[in-house]
């Protein structure tokens, strides 16, 4: 499982230029095109992976998106785009049959609350997705029979032909029509998965959530896709995250945000405020004289850095607030104070016997 960081992938910095990001692109996709490469069987894992950080960093709308909230859609077909790039290869060809039999790539949300958010750990989710058919053991066929090649294609999964253009004949190649593109033809399918080699079914995987994850972060848990048909190579599972808000702290970046209340007293003196904090009670210092809006920063008290060690800052922002259930002592305590300051108040007769104390 992997938070994917597209720049990495690229190996490029958030400061790229488009130029780079396409030059970086063309590098590593030619090195890890899975033709290039068909003993390693992370090779189109790896070229997938490039080919959706290319597909994000070079769309200015997905890259803005991206930097923003760290995830961005990315849909295309990885072949199209390196077609698109190189022209339809490179002096060889993608082995379709493979392509073709490659289960999907699942997506599902995960809902997380702030605090399982902020610190990660292990949450489990349940899928519904296609799983391997036990009746025929993926393979699409009835048991006690076997697929046979495909004779319109030589078990190939592909097929040449002449087509006409504007700048003559051109050879090309497609998917096969009568095979589907798989170089296999099932004579007897399995009736309980109908010849597919898969059937509906549901899954539970647990998830180590990583500390620090936000809204729309995407983990990706290699081979828990979908699987393929007839006993091909499971998809990707990806996670998207959903973070529940909180009562109290508010996020931004890697800081978190608070409110605390205070009274003019302590405000005006100063004191120490015990505040509530994710991993427990925080002293937090307000110094004399504090005003409403102020804040006080608690250093590496925020959520863990996902690119990189060290944590963000808890932001705390005072409020002063002023009393409104004054006795008549403390009433009196108020209008003293206003009058050794020279304050106009509301004084009524309160302040009349207050000045004639003084007097005598």
């Amino acid at each position: 499982m992997t938070v994917l960081d597209y720049y990495e992938v690229l190996g490029v910095s958030p400061q790229a230029t488009s130029e780079e990001i396409k030059r970086a692109y063309r590098r590593l996709a030619r090195e890890h095109h899975p033709d290039r490469n068909p003993d390693d069987p992370e090779a189109e894992r790896r070229f997938r992976e490039i080919a959706a950080a290319y597909e994000v960093l070079n769309d200015s709308q997905k890259r803005s998106n991206y930097d923003r909230f760290g995830t961005a859609d990315a849909v295309a077909d990885p072949f199209d785009i390196f077609s698109t790039l190189f022209g339809g290869g490179f002096g060889f060809e993608t082995d379709h049959r493979t392509a073709s039999n490659v289960g999907e790539d699942i997506e599902v949300l995960l809902e997380l609350d702030f605090t399982d958010a902020v610190f990660g750990g292990e949450q489990e989710i349940r899928v519904h997705l296609p799983v391997p058919c036990e009746e025929c053991e993926a393979t699409g066929s009835e048991p006690g029979t076997e697929a046979e090649s495909c004779e319109e294609c030589s078990g190939t999964g592909r097929v040449r032909q002449l087509t006409q253009s504007i700048l003559g004949q051109m050879m090309s190649t497609g998917p096969c029509r009568r095979c589907r593109g798989t170089g296999r033809l099932i004579r007897n399918p399995c009736r309980a998965c109908r010849g597919r080699g898969r059937l509906r079914g549901e899954r539970i995987y647990p998830i180590e959530v990583p500390p620090g994850v936000d809204n729309g972060t995407i983990l990706r848990l290699s081979g828990k896709g979908g699987v393929g048909g007839m006993g091909g190579p499971y998809g990707d599972l990806y996670v998207r995250i959903k973070v529940r808000p909180h009562p109290v702290f508010q996020r931004s970046k890697d800081n978190l945000i608070a409110r605390a209340e205070v009274s003019f007293t302590q405000a005006a003196l100063g004191g120490v405020l015990k505040l509530e904090t994710l991993e427990g009670s925080e002293e937090v210092r307000i110094k004399p004289g504090t005003q409403s809006g102020e804040v006080v920063v608690c250093r590496r008290k925020g959520v863990p850095s996902q690119r990189g060690s060290g944590r963000g800052d808890l932001i705390v922002e005072i409020r002063v607030t002023t009393p409104t259930d004054l006795d008549e002592r403390q009433s009196e305590l108020l209008h003293e104070l206003a009058f050794l300051r020279g304050e106009q108040v509301d004084s009524g007769r309160r302040l009349k016997r207050l000045r004639s104390s003084f007097k005598s």
